[in-house]
């Protein structure tokens, strides 16, 4: 089996909710999962339906603190910022980072939370995904350093060049996520997938639409949210606290389009091992207290490189 790489998302929703401004401390939590020898560290996006730190401004300062791990957004919204500023601000951050950057874009769900949120910005909701794809072509074409015009549905320009061009030439991979109909975007736009299907057999169906779709290789990921503890039950009242804190929404409904699980370290890894035989290669962990960090790295992590050696 390929090795499973794993990633850890930054708590910065969690900070907001309990009234901790504090981005040094996810500074430190990022340089923590590094040294525990976790792949990568994320930070999601979302400034007006769930308001936290800005993942572009915090992940400029984790790519100072950290040497090796992978950054990136899970996930980002485009479609709410004009694609000169946003590339310019994602090279710059790729310079920072040496080149670890990965670009984790989405669409925006489709509810009255994030319909309010595009309606702040300006931004019409129902045009998001059409936004969201002539965005990453204007990106594209800024990333490669030459001054570009263009003229489309949302943005017109006219002999742009970028400074300072990406550490990776071409940009940042950019991780698109979605499920169903999403699917053809991904395969034609991405260089990988992160989706959060709840099921593994979900995962492999749609995985198989994607590789079978795509003119190239994608990079099959996954967002998952762990509660760790060594008494299941607990486990499940704490994964209940903390997702109906977060989404203002029963866990029974998030749990039905979101992967999540709860219980010991050893469940957990079983559980992430089925998704990697469904093809998962990289998940990006949505830790549901800091305590599980250690867990995750200590215990989750070893029993997935068992699993992977067998």
């Amino acid at each position: 089996m390929t090795k499973l790489e794993v990633g850890y998302l930054l708590p910065t929703r969690d900070d907001a909710v309990l009234g901790r401004h504090e981005p040094g401390r996810l500074v430190a939590l990022a340089r923590k999962a590094e040294e525990l020898g976790l792949d990568s560290v994320w930070a999601g996006d979302s400034p007006v339906t769930r308001p936290r730190a800005d993942p572009l401004v915090l992940l400029a300062a984790v790519a100072q603190a950290t040497e090796r791990v992978t950054l990136g957004t899970a996930v980002l919204l485009p479609a709410l910022r004009h694609p000169i500023l946003l590339a310019h601000q994602l090279a710059t951050l790729d310079r920072l980072a040496e080149g670890r950057l990965v670009a984790g874009m989405g669409g925006g769900f489709p509810n009255p939370a994030t319909r309010a949120q595009f309606d702040a910005v300006g931004v019409a909701f129902d045009r998001r995904v059409s936004r969201l794809e002539e965005s990453i072509d204007v990106m594209r074409r800024l990333w490669s350093g030459e001054a570009i015009s263009h003229r489309g549905k949302h943005f017109s320009f006219t002999d742009v060049r970028l400074t300072p061009p990406p550490f990776r030439p071409g940009g940042p991979p950019i991780w698109l996520a979605g499920s169903g109909p999403a699917l053809r975007r991904v395969a034609r736009l991405a260089d990988g997938w992160l989706p959060y299907p709840p099921e593994t057999t979900t995962y492999a169906e749609e995985l198989a639409t994607v590789q079978q779709a795509a003119s190239r290789s994608i990079v099959p990921a996954l967002y998952a949210t762990l509660c760790l503890d060594e008494d299941p039950d607990r486990a499940r009242q704490r994964l209940r606290t903390s997702i109906e804190r977060y989404y203002n929404a029963p866990l029974e409904a998030v749990a039905s389009i979101q992967a999540m699980f709860a219980g010991t370290a050893h469940q957990a890894a079983e559980w992430l091992a089925g998704y990697a035989a469904a093809g998962v290669r990289h998940v990006v962990v949505r830790l549901t207290t800091d305590e599980n960090l250690d867990e995750l790295a200590g215990q989750v992590l070893p029993l997935l490189r068992e699993e992977e050696h067998r």
